[in-house]
């Protein structure tokens, strides 16, 4: 049984591009809403160059110098131990009622860098964001 015998029009076949789009639009907006952005907080530092000459002590610097070993002494005074707390609390008695006071950094050159980063992590926690690193001149 042929119902359709007596119809001679033939339809052509579609590609229908809505649900393409649809599922396009789909995926972008799954993207978007999927991707992460990331936001890395940092310390404002102002590095030296070495080949100026040393200026005058100035009265609001705090001294940190790290040892080759990884000890840390604050205005000469040794830090009990290493870790940012100890460090941090050590800044503040340091600072007194100074008001932002610039953190002067005397590294070893075999100091570990975990050290040198926990001293600039502890100026962050007491709330000083001002470092500064102390060079010498190359020895001609």
């Amino acid at each position: 049984m042929n119902f359709q015998r007596g119809r001679s029009i033939r339809e052509e076949p579609e590609i229908n591009l809505i649900p393409m789009i649809d599922v396009l639009l789909v995926i972008i907006i799954f993207l978007m809403l999927t991707t992460t952005y990331s936001k890395f907080s940092g310390l404002e530092i102002n590095l030296p160059t070495a080949d100026s000459s040393k200026q005058a002590e100035q009265p609001n610097e705090i001294d940190v110098a790290v040892t080759a070993s990884g000890q840390v002494l604050v205005n000469k005074g040794p830090v009990a131990q290493a870790d940012v707390r100890t460090i941090a609390d050590a800044l503040r008695r340091a600072a007194g009622s100074r008001q932002d006071p610039i953190i002067v950094i005397n590294a070893d050159a075999k100091a570990t860098h975990q050290s040198v980063v926990d001293v600039m992590q502890a100026a962050q926690t007491a709330g000083f964001p001002h470092i500064s690193f102390a060079t010498q001149a190359p020895t001609r």
